[in-house]
Protein backbone atom coordinates (compact mmCIF):
# COMPACT_ATOMS: atom_id res chain seq x y z
CA UNK A 1 0.00 0.00 0.00
CA UNK A 2 1.60 3.54 -0.88
CA UNK A 3 1.70 6.30 1.57
CA UNK A 4 -1.65 8.31 1.64
CA UNK A 5 -3.31 5.00 0.20
CA UNK A 6 -5.46 4.30 3.64
CA UNK A 7 -8.47 3.45 3.63
CA UNK A 8 -9.37 6.76 5.03
CA UNK A 9 -7.58 8.48 2.66
CA UNK A 10 -10.05 10.32 0.56
CA UNK A 11 -11.94 11.42 3.53
CA UNK A 12 -9.30 13.40 4.65
CA UNK A 13 -10.70 16.49 7.22
CA UNK A 14 -8.04 19.13 6.78
CA UNK A 15 -8.17 22.51 8.25
CA UNK A 16 -7.50 25.92 6.43
CA UNK A 17 -4.34 26.17 8.03
CA UNK A 18 -3.15 22.50 7.28
CA UNK A 19 -4.24 23.51 3.34
CA UNK A 20 -2.16 26.43 3.62
CA UNK A 21 1.00 24.63 5.79
CA UNK A 22 0.39 22.17 2.70
CA UNK A 23 0.59 24.80 -0.18
CA UNK A 24 3.61 26.52 1.37
CA UNK A 25 5.83 23.15 1.25
CA UNK A 26 4.50 22.73 -2.45
CA UNK A 27 6.41 26.16 -2.95
CA UNK A 28 9.69 24.15 -1.20
CA UNK A 29 9.61 26.32 1.71
CA UNK A 30 11.04 24.69 4.69
CA UNK A 31 9.43 24.84 8.18
CA UNK A 32 11.16 27.94 9.69
CA UNK A 33 10.50 29.36 6.39
CA UNK A 34 6.73 28.64 7.11
CA UNK A 35 7.05 30.18 10.55
CA UNK A 36 8.32 33.44 9.25
CA UNK A 37 5.91 33.61 6.41
CA UNK A 38 2.94 33.01 8.64
CA UNK A 39 4.29 34.56 11.52
CA UNK A 40 4.07 31.40 13.83
CA UNK A 41 6.78 29.58 15.76
CA UNK A 42 8.45 26.78 14.02
CA UNK A 43 7.16 24.26 16.45
CA UNK A 44 3.90 24.99 15.75
CA UNK A 45 4.81 24.45 12.39
CA UNK A 46 6.07 21.21 13.31
CA UNK A 47 2.95 20.29 14.17
CA UNK A 48 0.96 21.03 12.09
CA UNK A 49 3.33 19.39 9.32
CA UNK A 50 2.65 15.93 11.55
CA UNK A 51 -0.69 16.10 12.00
CA UNK A 52 -1.10 16.62 8.03
CA UNK A 53 1.29 13.36 7.86
CA UNK A 54 -0.72 11.47 10.16
CA UNK A 55 -4.04 12.69 8.84
CA UNK A 56 -2.93 11.88 5.47
CA UNK A 57 -0.94 8.60 6.15
CA UNK A 58 1.88 10.21 4.21
CA UNK A 59 5.67 9.20 5.81
CA UNK A 60 7.92 12.81 4.03
CA UNK A 61 7.11 15.43 2.07
CA UNK A 62 7.18 14.22 -1.52
CA UNK A 63 4.42 11.35 -0.11
CA UNK A 64 2.48 14.30 0.96
CA UNK A 65 2.46 16.37 -1.99
CA UNK A 66 1.65 13.60 -4.08
CA UNK A 67 -1.27 12.86 -1.58
CA UNK A 68 -2.25 16.34 -1.97
CA UNK A 69 -2.11 16.46 -5.93
CA UNK A 70 -3.96 12.99 -6.19
CA UNK A 71 -6.67 14.39 -4.20
CA UNK A 72 -6.99 18.02 -5.59
CA UNK A 73 -5.73 20.07 -2.61
CA UNK A 74 -3.07 21.84 -4.44
CA UNK A 75 -2.33 22.91 -7.97
CA UNK A 76 1.33 23.07 -9.99
CA UNK A 77 1.69 25.00 -12.86
CA UNK A 78 -1.81 24.35 -13.78
CA UNK A 79 -2.07 20.60 -13.29
CA UNK A 80 -4.71 18.90 -11.37
CA UNK A 81 -6.49 22.31 -10.45
CA UNK A 82 -10.04 22.24 -9.53
CA UNK A 83 -10.49 18.67 -9.58
CA UNK A 84 -12.51 19.24 -6.26
CA UNK A 85 -15.08 21.94 -6.18
CA UNK A 86 -14.28 25.38 -3.67
CA UNK A 87 -15.55 25.00 -0.05
CA UNK A 88 -17.41 28.09 1.86
CA UNK A 89 -17.52 28.81 5.12
CA UNK A 90 -21.13 29.94 4.68
CA UNK A 91 -22.27 26.69 2.67
CA UNK A 92 -25.32 25.52 3.64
Amino acid sequence: MASGDGPDSSNVSLSTREIEIIELVAEGLTNQEIAERLTISKRTVDNHVSNVFTKTGSKNRVALLNWAMDHGKICRDGFNCCLLPETSDDAT
